[in-house]
């Protein structure tokens, strides 16, 4: 299939054929315990500025979604011997840690917890609630982090891979160095 959008320098640019369009979805930023909280301030600078609402999601791998006989959908451990009140406390922690955060900003927010790879499940749910933006953060530096990173990359990489929606990637990690190394002349 060849692409047919025009692209800058191609000589079909420049129609002034383009009408900004206003987003209409809310931001969704994605959440974990012990994040810094600069993921969901910057998720709710941007949804003020759209005049949308924010929708904050936890996704929770260990567990998974099954549908019951009656249409509900009950959320189970991957391992059964591993304890659901883990993955509730944790949710309910998420919750009242964002409610004490966003009460009293003005801005119309919302709490959802889903199941799955994070990367697949926030996807899942932008396309649900069809979400404008997906805001997430960098990983804390770290021997594991990078372990984990070589293995199944970051989620940040996977969402704006695997997705149409723009994702907003907030960098979390500290420089271990105040002032950038200098080059010197023999290094170019």
């Amino acid at each position: 299939m060849e692409d047919t959008q025009p692209r800058l320098g191609d000589g079909r640019s420049g129609s002034g054929a383009y009408h900004p369009q206003r987003a209409t979805g809310p931001v969704l930023a994605g959440v974990t315990p012990g994040q810094s909280l600069a993921v969901v301030h910057r998720a709710a600078d941007l949804a003020r500025a759209l005049g949308v609402a924010l929708v904050c999601v936890h996704a929770d791998p260990s567990t998974v979604e099954e549908r019951e006989a009656d249409g509900r959908i009950a959320v189970l451990p991957i391992d059964p011997d591993t304890v659901d009140d883990d993955a509730a406390r944790v949710r309910a922690e998420l919750f009242h840690g964002l409610r004490d955060e966003l009460e009293g900003s003005g801005l119309e927010w919302h709490f959802a917890a889903v199941s799955g790879e994070p990367a697949k499940a926030l996807r899942a749910y932008a396309d649900h609630v069809g979400a404008s933006f997906i805001v997430v953060g960098t990983r804390e530096h770290g021997i594991g982090t990078r372990f984990e990173e070589l293995i199944g990359g970051s989620i940040a990489t996977h969402l704006a891979h695997g997705q149409n929606r723009p994702v907003v990637v907030v960098p979390l990690a500290q420089h271990k160095h105040a002032h950038p190394r200098r080059h010197t002349a023999e290094e170019g």
